[in-house]
């Protein structure tokens, strides 16, 4: 993602009046309080920040990224995508709250306060975001735990909006205040009509580019049937391995789930971790990845008991020049089982790149959408048991997030860190990277039900980080 050099250059984002397919599926399958889509951020401060300063910040935020105030409304009577629109009743109070550290203020006391709070639905009738100050933290800093709701936006769409809060410059002026958005509150026929109308389009739209893709399709079967056969079964192919059913993890001692979680953190040098990507051809994506591969492998081995394949969750982003500036979700839900009995870190990072790739490039990506329109038509407890039931079947999560790298100021203070966690939604832990500056944060989100000793399962995680960028 690229970041503003200045701040007349901060990007405007543009945000849809209605989910989309798999922001709707998204928010429908969280019947299971398993499934839900919550991503919490924790922003270290590296000193105090005014309270009324802070306050007006947020305000002015909730003012320019509109989904700050919006809420989510269904239309049981229709299929269509549920609509964002201004909560009449909006409480900035509400959303932006104050605590005192726990204990001695160390980042430890500050992820035992954050994860409970993750922990927590929304209230479905207010915006879908919390944060909560955190002040007495040691060494004088203070903490911001932002929590948001995956349909607002993915990991790269909100570091747009964290924009809104950040500055680049530690003696920027406040920003001037604008009026809020104004509020409509749509009756009963006006929904539908909406409803009816943003179907019809979509259908239309959906007829017109099928009616292309025919006549290109004919065009394709009469220059080269025999190809055209074959990409058709590889779509398919795909199709079955993006949705086929999975009811059980393939890890042999993290296997247990429960509703409860536990946070913890880790950070290595950017530069470092590129190379180490670069060594073999790939990509900073690939060192992350092939660490927590590599831990899972010394957590198991720990344990005894080494699987040949963990079931791996990875969102892969389809957002391009086009989709850069737009809030909601623009990402693939990747599965894939990747081998973890492999001791040659050099040899791991080879196959992890490989497995990546494979999925990256899978034909069944650009199905999603269409898949997801589909599933949205059905019976929600029905959708719920099925996706649930593919979901638990997932080991662990990865996934990583480009962030700044410059350094951000909130208020004049410097943002020291910035750690993110990504929803388990079934798995036994979820990793998630974000950069910042020149270091990698690295946010660890693990059921304790599944992984018993975490304490363990961190060392694991940091020898294997150790163990690939001695590659360097």
């Amino acid at each position: 993602m690229a970041i503003p050099e200045h701040e007349d250059e901060r990007p405007t984002v543009h945000f849809e009046d209605r989910m989309s397919d798999s922001d709707a599926l998204m928010w429908a399958i969280e019947k299971d309080p398993m499934l839900r889509s919550t991503i919490t951020t924790a922003m270290v401060l590296e000193g105090p920040v005014d309270t009324e300063r802070l306050h007006r910040t947020f305000e002015r935020a909730s003012r320019v990224v509109p989904r700050l105030r919006q809420r989510v409304r269904s239309n049981p009577l229709s299929v269509a995508p549920p609509r964002w629109e201004i909560d009449p009743n909006f409480d900035l109070r509400y959303h932006l709250r104050a605590a005192r550290a726990v204990g001695t203020g160390s980042m430890a006391d500050l992820l035992s306060m954050a994860a409970p709070i993750a922990m927590q639905g929304f209230d479905r009738a207010r915006p879908l975001w919390e944060a909560t100050v955190v002040d007495g933290l040691s060494n004088g800093r203070t903490a911001i735990i932002l929590k948001i709701h995956h349909s607002i936006t993915d990991g790269v769409g909100g570091v747009r909006l964290m924009l809104e809060l950040f500055d680049l410059d530690p003696d920027t002026e406040d920003r001037p205040m604008p009026d809020p958005p104004p509020v409509h509150v749509m009756s009963q026929t006006e929904r539908f009509v909406d409803a009816f109308q943003h179907e019809t389009r979509r259908q239309f739209g959906l007829a017109r580019r099928a009616g292309q893709g025919g006549v290109d399709g004919l065009r394709g079967v009469s220059y080269d049937p025999g190809g055209s056969l074959v990409a058709t079964s590889e779509l398919a192919s795909s199709a079955m391995r993006l949705l086929r059913p999975v009811t059980a993890p393939l890890s042999p001692v993290m296997r247990r789930r429960s509703l409860s979680n536990h946070f913890d953190v880790l950070t290595m040098p950017l530069d470092v971790a590129k190379k180490v990507g670069k060594s073999v051809g790939g990509t900073l994506n690939d060192t992350f990845v092939g660490g927590v591969v590599r831990g899972m492998f010394l957590y198991h081995r720990a344990h005894g008991h080494v699987p040949p394949a963990l079931r791996m969750g990875m969102p892969i982003s389809v957002r391009g020049a086009a989709s850069m500036d737009t809030a909601g979700n623009a990402f693939v839900p990747a599965r894939l089982e990747m081998p973890i009995d492999v001791e040659d870190p050099e040899e791991l990072l080879t196959l992890v790149r490989r497995h990546c790739v494979a999925a990256r490039d899978e034909p069944a990506n650009q199905l999603v959408e269409h898949v997801s329109n589909l599933l949205n038509r059905l019976p929600t407890s029905l959708v719920t048991q099925v996706f649930g039931s593919m979901m638990r079947g997932l080991d662990f999560q990865a996934s990583n997030v480009p962030g700044s790298p410059l350094p951000l100021y909130l208020l004049g203070v410097p943002v020291q860190a910035v750690f993110p966690f990504g929803p388990l939604a079934g798995a036994a832990v979820n990793v998630t990277l974000l950069s910042y500056q020149n270091e990698l944060n690295v946010g660890v989100n693990l059921d304790p039900a599944a992984i018993r000793d975490a304490e363990l399962f961190m060392q694991c995680l940091h020898t294997a980080y150790d163990d690939l960028l001695d590659l360097v």
